[in-house]
């Protein structure tokens, strides 16, 4: 297997460029670094420049911190398959944690531009990166808070505390803002002027066959990951915000979104297709009968 190859290898089975068709992965192989680190070595430190985003095709790392009385706090062990650098690029800061090989190592590496290039044009891939961004903020609050409790005193505030508040009203935020599309909201319950529209199967389906429009997803990820719209991006209520600002914020407000998901008790769609509208995307649409209706039409879906 030639070294592009092995980039291109690392790159197809990355869950965040699964969406990508084979021309761009040769591409990104072709761009990307190979990077082979000894056993024993920092990869970076704390507070270095956040530049790049590792992959690691073969062997293991392990992310620390470093208290100021200088006690390792051990944040994950990482393997083949698994990535990091993810936080820098997003924040456009500086590193926050260190970065050791347990093994000789060897990592795919893109750089900042590739990367951001890559989240500019692949919408799909900037809602994969949200959702692994979330689970990776949720575990590490969860290391955090336990070895907070064991070795700091409450009365003394530390990088630690800081974290742990910082995460949490991200977190917060978040959720705070998913019934709040326009932010912080002055008057209750506000509506579009216009109700979206709905279309048709048939309808959307010449769209998506002719590339006409984008499709969103609005349900949980897991039913998404069990059977979605071939080429549609997920975009669950809960995350909404933070997938807008990645994904849609920079999108041309006059191109065509069909939205769809729905369950007996939920309608995410209208909620999804109601934040797109009140953002300036009047384009947007609600598939008729949903997920079902395609699927009974033999549309192309993907599981």
């Amino acid at each position: 297997m030639t070294l592009i190859d092995q980039k291109e290898t690392c790159l197809a089975n990355n869950p965040l460029f699964k969406e990508l068709p084979k021309d761009k992965l040769v591409e990104l192989a072709k761009d990307a670094q190979y990077l082979v680190f000894p056993s024993n070595t920092i990869v970076f430190r704390e507070g270095d420049p956040g530049d790049s985003f590792y992959m690691i095709n073969r062997g293991r790392v392990r992310l620390f911190k470093k208290s100021k009385r200088g006690e390792e706090i051990l944040l994950a062990k990482l393997g083949p398959g698994d990535f990091f650098g993810q936080l820098a690029i997003l924040t456009d800061d500086f590193r926050w944690v260190n970065v050791e090989t347990m093994d000789e190592t060897h990592l795919t590496v893109l750089s900042k531009d590739q990367f951001d290039e890559i989240l500019k044009e692949w919408p799909s891939v900037s809602f994969a990166f949200a959702k692994q961004m979330s689970k990776y903020l949720a575990r590490n609050i969860q290391v955090i808070k336990q070895k907070s409790e064991h070795r700091l005193q409450v009365s003394r505030s530390s990088w630690v505390d800081w974290f742990v508040i910082f995460s949490v009203s991200l977190l917060c935020g978040i959720i705070f803002n998913n019934s709040n599309p326009n932010g912080i909201r002055l008057i209750p319950n506000i509506v579009a002027e216009k109700e979206v529209l709905v279309v048709d199967p048939p309808v959307a389906a010449e769209k998506h066959k002719g590339g006409d429009a984008v499709f969103v997803d609005a349900r949980p990820s897991t039913l998404y990951d069990m059977m979605h719209i071939e080429g549609a991006v997920n975009m669950p209520l809960a995350l909404f915000d933070i997938m807008y600002m990645m994904g849609f914020s920079d999108m041309n407000k006059e191109k065509d979104i069909i939205v769809y998901g729905r369950t007996f008790s939920s309608h995410y769609d209208e909620q999804v297709a109601k934040k797109l509208y009140l953002r300036g995307h009047k384009h947007t649409m609600i598939l008729k009968d949903g997920l079902d209706a395609w699927m009974e039409n033999g549309y192309p879906v993907k599981p």
